[in-house]
């Protein structure tokens, strides 16, 4: 009982040191998505040249941070048009660039994470659009787009489906500050909250469990610690696989790279380890649906191969700089509740958070919340008026 006690203070502790963190970010995602109307992405996207690869990357972090929804939107891209080089693209950024996996990083592990996510981020997607142009044959191209097109239900295609921006015509600020800016920017950061908090709070409990019941004599051993090259040379190749086996997708995935990171595995492991968010063993099984088991296949070793690679160039560039924090300051936050800044900013933005979830329940949000799930095609009008992505 002891253990579980510990385990789940640990937890705590990180929780409330990320909440108002999480909050301002998925507030500011949710101001950019209540502009941006996802109908007029599909039309943006029709091939893989460098320039619309780098829109599909700004698009996408602009876009939701939940892995699920991500897929299930890049899977809606490429049956409506786009490129299918170019939706992977929109559907890494979107998980991996987003403003509050930046903010939670920079708070939990330090600034230079939340750099190295943010450079390595266009370096994945970049050697992936290369392996893609080597590798992605046209025959194995129109499998992926038969088998898209029968539209298998995967998880959360009702939150991927739904368009949630203002249809008012005007400019950013007239449409943001206007009453249907307000309530849209409430829908969004509910539902964004709505699709990430279960693998938020499973990322938060596995990293407490882990901290408390795994010796860090293991986490050293297995790492490599004191073997700098050794550690190097394999943390970007079994950060993913370390997240493959996690079941947390997400920013879930950051509590777990600080006890990885405490417990001795490279910077470019945790990079990798965060990117694979994307290749965990249920999203595997959506894109062996979505795509047939060839594509899910090639999926898996094209992503693995960028991601580590990107872990290595990250790892080299920033240990080249001397931007490599010292693992032997990493620690897992243990203080939990005191008047310190931490807890004059939480209580502001759950003041702004409870303001955002009073609207969103008071325009129709319950209905939109029951419509989470939905299918692929579903195209009704969900409860506010909003149509679904045509």
């Amino acid at each position: 009982m002891h253990a579980v006690l510990h385990a789940l203070e640990i937890a705590g502790a990180m929780t409330w040191e990320v909440t108002w963190a999480l909050i301002l970010g998925f507030a500011l995602s949710a101001v950019v998505q209540s502009v941006v109307r996802r109908s007029t992405v599909v039309t943006l996207l029709g091939d893989d040249r460098p320039r619309t690869l780098a829109l599909a990357t700004g698009l996408g972090a602009a876009s939701s941070s939940c892995s699920y929804a991500a897929v299930a939107l890049a899977r809606s891209l490429f049956r409506k048009g786009a490129d299918f080089t170019a939706a992977m693209a929109f559907e890494i950024a979107s998980t991996n660039l987003v403003v509050e996996l930046g903010v939670i990083l920079a708070l939990l592990m330090g600034w230079q994470f939340t750099a190295a996510e943010f450079v390595g981020g266009p370096i994945m997607i970049v050697l992936l659009a290369v392996l893609f142009r080597l590798l992605l044959r046209d025959r194995l191209l129109r499998e992926a787009r038969t088998q898209a097109e029968r539209g298998l239900a995967g998880s959360m295609e009702g939150h991927a489906a739904m368009d949630m921006s203002v249809r008012k015509e005007g400019g950013f600020a007239a449409r943001l500050f206007s009453p249907e800016g307000f309530t849209a920017t409430s829908h969004v950061f509910v539902m964004e909250w709505a699709a990430v908090l279960r693998d938020l709070v499973a990322g938060l409990l596995i990293a407490g469990a882990v901290a408390a019941w795994v010796p860090d004599s293991f986490w050293r051993a297995f790492f490599f610690e004191g073997h700098p090259l050794a550690a190097k040379l394999w943390g970007p190749l079994i950060g993913p696989l370390v997240a493959v086996a996690s079941f947390v997708c997400s920013i879930g995935n950051v509590p777990l790279a600080v006890v990885l990171w405490q417990g001795g595995i490279s910077f470019g492991g945790v990079i990798a380890f965060l990117y694979a968010d994307l290749l965990i063993l249920p999203i595997l099984s959506i894109y062996r649906k979505y795509y047939g088991a060839r594509t899910a296949a090639f999926l898996f070793g094209t992503f693995y191969a960028s991601m580590a690679a990107a872990g290595y160039v990250v790892e080299f560039l920033f240990g080249g700089l001397g931007l490599v924090p010292d693992q032997r300051d990493a620690t897992v936050p243990m203080e939990g509740v005191s008047w310190n800044y931490t807890t004059y900013l939480n209580i502001a933005f759950l003041a702004l958070a409870a303001v955002l979830v009073a609207r969103f329940f008071g325009t129709g949000g319950l209905g939109m919340l029951r419509m989470m799930g939905g299918a692929p095609d579903d195209a009704s009008t969900p409860p506010d008026g909003r149509r679904s992505d045509p």
